[in-house]
């Protein structure tokens, strides 16, 4: 998506939105947005407000006030497809552990109504490197494997906004390796990527810009880390 002069125009803008479980508040205020084929990063300390966030953005839980944008379509006012709009990675890779990655695509594939889906398939599983190990069971993959699924299950029906929450946890150094190819990936290809981490290093690597999230407040705006 660009304006008439050729900027990229935001694909997901969150305004003032703010949200309480009960009496406690869990966000502010909150104003973000990301862009097409920009990566941001959402950094904060855990129960700073950053999954609740993603699973407004998601469409899974509905702001006391605010509003959030996808592209063009005010989400409080859309229906349950705006959902095909978004992939999101959650802290539960919603997989199936007695499928192989095969089994699991192609249900996804089910779910999402996609016409002959098997070259889409092949062409996720090759993207995330696992086109050898689509055979396998989901049980027998290891932390790094299974995260890399979950990435593809989200982006299987080639959604423009990709949310990903804590993708980093409980990975090792190589497979976090693997997350930053992939996050590079995502952003050439188009996307607007709107990534959640505690960890700054990680933040600044994969980011263009990046959000501090403090106690439910965004802190001083973004800070612009440069176009990779």
């Amino acid at each position: 998506m660009a304006s008439e002069n050729g900027a990229a125009e935001a694909v997901v803008r969150v305004e003032n939105v703010t949200q309480r479980y009960g009496r406690k508040p869990v966000l502010r205020n909150v104003t973000l947005q990301v862009k097409a084929g920009e990566v941001a990063a959402l950094l904060g300390a855990n129960g700073a407000g950053k999954t609740t966030l993603l699973r407004i953005l998601a469409g899974l839980d509905k702001p006391e006030r605010g509003q959030v944008w996808l592209g063009n379509v005010r989400l409080a006012a859309a229906g349950h497809e705006i959902r095909r709009y978004v992939g999101l990675v959650s802290h539960r890779p919603l997989l199936y552990d007695n499928l192989n990655a095969l089994e699991n695509l192609r249900f996804f594939a089910r779910m999402y109504d996609l016409v002959e889906p098997e070259p889409r398939i092949e062409a996720v599983l090759t993207a995330m490197d696992l086109w050898r190990r689509r055979y396998d069971p989901v049980r027998a993959y290891s932390r790094g494997m299974i995260q890399r699924l979950a990435i593809g299950r989200s982006i299987l029906h080639d959604p423009p906004v990709l949310l990903l929450d804590e993708p980093d946890t409980g990975l090792d150094q190589a497979s976090v390796a693997v997350l930053t190819d992939l996050i590079a990936q995502l952003r050439q290809g188009g996307r607007a990527v709107l990534v959640t981490t505690h960890n700054w290093d990680r933040a600044e690597r994969w980011a263009d810009r990046v959000y501090h999230l403090v106690d439910g407040t965004i802190e001083d705006g973004a800070e612009a880390l440069g176009q990779r």
